[in-house]
């Protein structure tokens, strides 16, 4: 089974080694979609963990005690057409190229399929037309 989940570190925490007790302790793999942790910050880590489903429970449970903010990352990246001028900044910051614009158009299309949340394009966006929504 697979889950996306979103952790946030207390500043205290950033310096576990998450993705090895995770492999070790719980027998699950985590991909790591998108990390924003520096020393003594605050750290956000987006993780897609594959596994069995009472590992994964067991795991969430695991980081919630060791004081991890756990959230199911059920969200999904949102364009308003309307808004949206095709300008294609944000393709260039997509890292699965989810979004693209057509070679034939010059029209933005995005492909739910490929895209893994990381978020890059919202602030790419000069008039705010990408979001995300649950």
């Amino acid at each position: 089974m697979k889950k996306r989940v979103t952790l946030t570190f207390p500043k205290r925490t950033v310096q576990m080694p998450l993705t090895y007790r995770l492999a070790r302790d719980f027998d699950i793999a985590a991909n790591i979609i998108r990390a924003q942790v520096a020393p003594n910050q605050v750290g956000k880590l987006v993780l897609e963990l594959l596994g069995d489903i009472d590992a994964i429970e067991a795991a969430i449970d695991w980081m919630q005690s060791q004081e991890i903010d756990v959230s199911l990352a059920s969200r999904e990246i949102s364009i308003n057409e309307e808004k949206c001028v095709d300008c294609g900044l944000c393709t260039g910051v997509c890292p699965t190229e989810a979004l693209i614009l057509e070679a034939d158009t010059f029209k933005l299309s995005f492909r739910r399929s490929l895209c893994i949340v990381c978020e890059q394009c919202i602030p790419a966006c000069p008039v705010q037309a990408i979001s995300t929504t649950f």
